[in-house]
């Protein structure tokens, strides 16, 4: 894992400047001009080096729903993807796979699934995503998703009765199979983390919540969760708790610097300052907040009050893509209709660093990856600056976030372990990766949700439709 890349483009304060980057034992060595080649020489010549992104928030196994989805808001929208979503531990493993790639061809080194688990198969679940995940090389952090509550309780009840189904696995039991699936795979050292992660405020009980902060205190395992994602999900904490959802996590510890939230849309002044204070991170989604009706998330007044932010893909049913540099160009300009005073509006250079070294800090490693520092783990990733999409010759950050890149990666390292080269990935057959994908899907349009059709009357009702 020793080498040296020669004559490659990095970003300096305000500027570039041409060094060569020794890499040694899996970490960044030495940054410098002129430097001895140590291990194997790598021509860095008309590229651009940046610290690998972290996709900080999505859910693998939607690959096989992207596309296809209606175009409903949220509570809707997951009624059908239930209803057409049964997994078998092929579909996780191929879904998975497909994940890792496109998010490393489109600049992450990282990735945190929130990944759903087949019900009696919980733990070959978490396996086979560790398998995959461990197969391509992507530093993977499995966030197994969790709640304890059936889906119609994610809808307020309003003034009607409220509904008394249960949820097939008790939440004693849950928590168990986290701490088995911690004990298991849990391995850092390794490339795989394990998160607690219950889904969200609008699907779990304070007492999931709570056995969930203390495994994570326990382990020093980080913590992540939807927050208020949708308008629905504002009126289900006010039902609930008779106060804000961000109040309420404050209330029960589960906030905190090893906390990463995702969405966040629907938060107030409060809630901003208290996700500040408690050092939480906000994982901004934007494709998926447009692509379910779910808002705007008010990112610039999170950055101006000192929240960290970084990006995610979401899952590719309600994104219908993996791509990380589309989610950060989404994610970083669109929010110049929010704000008219442009001097907040965030920079190409900013969007990176959100993407790098604030998706470091919401899964509490920024000592390790992030940034192109000395000492740091090598989790890089090189621009082929000469691909037509990156040119004429202008900024190269710019263009890299402004435009549309086609095909820009050159090369990546995880770990310091070289996982593309030359634009193709090393790890893994892509052409049997696409067979099998292919053979294990068909062409499809329309289907009628029995899901949607139970629960429609009763949503219309609540939001006022």
């Amino acid at each position: 894992m020793n080498f040296t890349i020669k004559n490659v483009l990095i970003a300096t304060d305000d500027d570039y400047t041409t060094v060569d980057v020794q890499v040694v034992d899996g970490k960044i060595a030495t940054i410098a001009p002129d430097l001895d080649v140590i291990g194997a020489a790598v021509d860095g010549r008309n590229n651009l080096l940046l610290p690998g992104f972290v996709n900080a928030h999505t859910h693998s196994s939607e690959m096989w729903q992207r596309g296809v989805m209606s175009m409903l808001p949220l509570e809707l929208w997951l009624a059908e993807l239930y209803d057409f979503a049964p997994l078998d531990l092929e579909k996780v493993y191929l879904s998975a796979l497909g994940t890792a790639v496109e998010t490393l061809l489109s600049g992450g080194t990282s990735v945190v699934d929130h990944l759903v688990l087949i019900p009696g198969q919980e733990l070959e679940t978490i396996a086979t995503a560790v398998r995959a995940y461990q197969e391509v090389g992507i530093r993977a952090f499995i966030a197994p998703l969790i709640q304890d509550e059936p889906l119609i309780a994610s809808i307020p009840a309003g003034n009607s009765v409220p509904n008394n189904e249960t949820y097939f696995r008790s939440t004693g039991a849950t928590l168990e199979m986290i701490a088995e699936a911690v004990k298991q795979y849990h391995r850092p050292e390794e490339g795989v983390s394990v998160l607690v992660a219950p889904t969200g405020i609008q699907l779990c009980s304070d007492a999931l919540f709570l056995g969930c902060i203390e495994l994570s205190d326990r382990h020093n395992l980080c913590r992540h969760s939807h927050l208020l994602e949708t308008k629905a999900q504002e009126k289900l904490a006010q039902e609930k708790y008779g106060c804000t959802a961000v109040e309420h996590l404050q209330r029960i510890g589960y906030l905190g610097d090893r906390t990463s939230l995702a969405h966040c849309v629907w938060l107030n002044e409060t809630d901003i300052k208290i996700l500040a204070q408690t050092q939480s991170t906000v994982v901004h989604n934007p494709l998926s907040n447009l692509r379910l009706g779910s808002g705007i998330a008010p990112i610039l007044k999170y950055i101006q009050a000192g929240v960290n932010v970084t990006f995610g893909c979401d899952g590719a049913s309600s994104n219908d893509s993996q791509d990380l540099l589309e989610a950060i160009k989404i994610g970083s300009i669109l929010h110049n209709i929010t704000d008219s005073e442009y001097q907040n509006w965030i920079t190409p250079r900013k969007s990176l660093e959100m993407a790098s070294l604030g998706g470091a800090k919401g899964l509490n490693i920024a000592d390790q990856i992030g940034s192109l520092s000395v000492g740091k783990q090598a989790d890089l990733v090189m621009y082929d600056l000469t691909k037509l999409s990156l040119l004429p010759r202008t900024d190269p950050i710019g263009l890299l976030v402004l435009g549309r890149p086609v095909n820009v990666v050159d090369s990546a390292w995880v770990n310091g372990k070289g996982i593309i080269s030359s634009g193709q990935i090393n790890t893994i057959n892509i052409d049997n990766l696409k067979q099998e994908l292919f053979n294990r899907s068909q062409w499809e349009n329309k289907r009628k949700s029995p899901g949607v059709a139970q629960i429609e009357t009763h949503y219309r009702q609540i939001m006022d439709l």
